[in-house]
């Protein structure tokens, strides 16, 4: 029975940290039922998260929209389907490539940013002054950055769309021959509302995962600028997995029928 001992210990560690995340989410969200409400620092993140990641955003979403029309005219044309691009790529892109891409690109630069950032308010002892000062760190702290990544990841994503859509069109239009008005037809002819609001969702639930995973790595980080170092790689990669991880969930919650 000594061999099953790892195993067993590895699997009662896994539950354990499970449990701990899911606390550390509900005392960070049980700020948004009791004040104060620190309006400022959710006005600061919102901007953090949305405004400052738009060039990232942006560069991704237009070269993968261009990327999608190319290997989709590649593959169609063998076939005499060049007719099906236009809503390959704006499916393609609405429930899947922008959100996860999205998530992605914001997961290695805020994930990164609120670990680095409260990791080391941790291992300064700022938390620990806040603390002292009445101040609640998960209101102060968490909270906002829990509710600015749930409401600006999906405005991110409806960005995402329209430049990748658009990436898109000028490749096809520019390059592969496509007359611009039957091009936008096809776009928006079998462009459902479920596939628009399926890449909401996911963008909302992947904004909750990055906040969340940074807060919680940055949070629980110890050992001075090295254990910094590793909440800050840890959120990232936690943030990643479980995007995916959840990905998949959504869209069988979606899309399954």
């Amino acid at each position: 029975m000594n061999i099953l001992q790892p195993v067993g210990r590895t699997f009662l560690g896994f539950l354990a940290a499970v449990g701990r995340l899911f606390m550390f989410a509900g005392q960070g969200m049980s700020a948004a039922f009791s004040g104060p409400y620190y309006w400022r620092q959710i006005g600061r993140q919102m901007v953090e998260i949305g405004y400052y990641s738009l060039p990232v955003i942006g560069l991704t979403a237009v070269f993968t929209g261009a990327v999608l029309a190319l290997q989709s005219y590649s593959g169609f044309s063998r076939f005499s389907a060049e007719s099906a691009i236009p809503t390959v790529v704006v499916l393609s892109i609405t429930r899947e490539l922008g959100p996860v891409l999205a998530g992605l690109m914001v997961a290695g630069r805020i994930g990164a940013s609120f670990a680095a950032e409260i990791g080391t308010m941790r291992v300064t002892e700022q938390i620990d002054a806040l603390v002292t000062l009445s101040t609640n760190p998960f209101k102060y702290l968490v909270f906002p950055r829990l509710i600015a990544g749930i409401l600006m990841l999906p405005a991110l994503v409806a960005v995402d769309d329209i430049i990748g859509v658009f990436g898109g069109y000028v490749v096809s239009v520019s390059k592969l021959g496509f007359s611009p008005g039957p091009y936008l037809h096809n776009t928006f002819e079998f462009l459902e509302t479920k596939d628009v609001v399926s890449g909401l969702v996911k963008a909302a639930a992947f904004g909750f995962i990055v906040s969340l995973m940074g807060c919680y790595h940055g949070y629980h980080s110890k050992g001075g600028a090295q254990g910094v170092g590793a909440a800050t790689t840890n959120a990232v990669v936690s943030s990643s997995i479980l995007i995916l991880l959840f990905n998949y969930f959504i869209t069988e919650l979606f899309f399954s029928n």
